[in-house]
């Protein structure tokens, strides 16, 4: 099985949402996912290119009107958000980031990216200003690192080692390694929803199963209802724009 991985497309510059993106790397993730569907149509592909939200449904229309697309091979890349809530849960917990999980559900943009505390491994209590403090900042990780770069680039180092990480576990379960769960970007009916970031088993043809949300507390249900507006119209855009 082949591996396929897209980052490419130009960074965020200060002032930018990974949606004003959309007009420059749509067209690049269009044109690569068509060289992907003649050159190797039954390689697993990740999507890293932004606005995530967008370009997977992109990449799947690509796939279909070219009579190659597979659900199972097609994944959007949103470990970022889960190696930042990992490490920003830790700080709080006084933790080795290692150690710790926390899923990351919803999608990869602001509200859309919903970390799931009540669910975090080792089992942890959070204040409400704990609460808070992590959504906000795990939100907006990468907004955070591109002012700090002042339009010298965006989350680069730290994309790389989420995209290598991703990798690793997804060619680890194609080799056969079992019980590999990643979160990612992904055609889902875990909602109303077609497209949703969620914990999925990966296996030997990419995704053997997406797993359920699992129970969320009042805030996390909250959370998940203000995300899907957004996310819904992210998802529209790319749609409407594949069908061109």
């Amino acid at each position: 099985m082949e591996l396929v991985i897209i980052p490419a497309g130009v960074p965020r510059k200060p002032g930018m949402t990974r949606d004003d993106l959309f007009n420059i790397n749509a067209g690049i993730v269009r044109t690569l996912c068509e060289g992907v569907a003649k050159c190797c149509p039954k390689a697993v592909v990740h999507v890293i290119s932004n606005p995530v939200n967008s370009t997977v449904p992109i990449a799947a229309e690509v796939f279909k009107k070219a009579g190659t697309y597979d659900p199972r091979r097609l994944m959007g890349v949103t470990t970022l958000d889960v190696v930042r809530a990992n490490t920003f849960v830790a700080e709080v917990l006084g933790l080795d980031p290692a150690i710790v999980k926390v899923p990351v559900i919803g999608g990869h943009a602001g509200i859309t990216i919903l970390p799931i505390l009540s669910q975090v491994t080792p089992p942890s209590s959070f204040t409400k200003d704990e609460v808070e403090y992590l959504t906000n900042r795990i939100q907006n990780g990468g907004t955070e690192v591109v002012e700090a770069k002042a339009g010298a680039g965006s989350a680069t180092l730290s994309m790389a080692f989420a995209a290598a990480k991703f990798a690793d576990a997804t060619l680890r379960a194609l080799k056969g390694e079992a019980g590999i769960v990643e979160c990612a970007f992904v055609a889902s009916q875990v909602t109303e929803l077609p497209f949703f970031a969620s914990k999925v088993l990966l296996g030997r043809n990419g995704i053997d199963e997406i797993l359920p949300l699992g129970p969320l507390n009042e805030y996390e249900r909250e959370g998940l209802i203000k995300l899907k507006g957004e996310l819904k119209a992210s998802i529209d855009k790319g749609l409407a724009f594949a069908a061109k």
